[in-house]
């Protein structure tokens, strides 16, 4: 392998629009249940009582952020080592990618990640995942989610450029610690993120069924 694609996030400017999904759902004529990239919202807080008056209740360390995930295309990925088959392979540019000739619906993949990425088909029997939207990088073009994000929060290309650009940040809550399967991530922290492993809040709210 010559070399690791990678995703970039920009949690600082992620508005929890949900366009990458709905490109990515579109692009890759996903059936309802199935979605390859996911926007999950995680927060926290607490509520305290007034000072002066014990009636009144304030909100206090009130945050909350969003995290638009998919398939890291791990550098270690556990769903490829688990697999019974061998139908789990990395692509020289590191892309990790499902042969469905070869699956037989185990899921022993699904289980294995902890990023939920692998998710199954119920009417093909076989496991799904983002693909990079190789098909698009073949031809020199950007993965559907990229090309569809408002903001400009998302971002791709090798994984050394994205940490040269952009720091070396890969792991924030909800996600989880980077050092399991070391996912091809690079994020910009939210001012409220905090370090996988010690978060304080909780998951506010997961994707809608589309």
């Amino acid at each position: 392998m010559t070399k690791q694609m990678a995703f970039y996030f920009d949690a600082s400017a992620c508005t929890d629009c949900k366009a990458c999904m709905a490109a990515c759902k579109d692009k890759n004529d996903l059936p309802v249940g199935i979605n390859w990239r996911r926007v999950i919202k995680y927060g926290g807080g607490q509520w305290i009582p007034d000072p002066e008056n014990k009636g009144l209740w304030h909100p206090s360390n009130v945050f909350t952020y969003a995290i638009s995930a998919a398939c890291m295309h791990c550098q270690s990925p556990l769903c490829a080592a688990s697999c019974p088959v061998g139908g789990i392979t990395k692509r020289e540019d590191g892309v990790v990618l499902i042969n469905q000739d070869k699956c037989i619906g185990c899921r022993y993949c699904e289980w294995a990640c902890p990023y939920g990425a692998p998710q199954f088909d119920e009417e093909a029997g076989v496991m799904t995942k983002c693909t990079f939207c190789a098909d698009l990088l073949d031809k020199g073009q950007k993965p559907a989610c990229v090309d569809a994000c408002v903001m400009r929060a998302l971002d791709f290309g090798e994984l050394d450029e994205l940490r040269a650009k952009y720091g070396d940040v890969d792991a924030i809550e909800p996600l989880p610690k980077a050092n399991i399967t070391e996912p091809s991530l690079v994020i910009t922290p939210h001012r409220d993120a905090q370090v996988s492993g010690t978060g304080t809040g909780r998951i506010i709210s997961m994707p809608e069924e589309m």
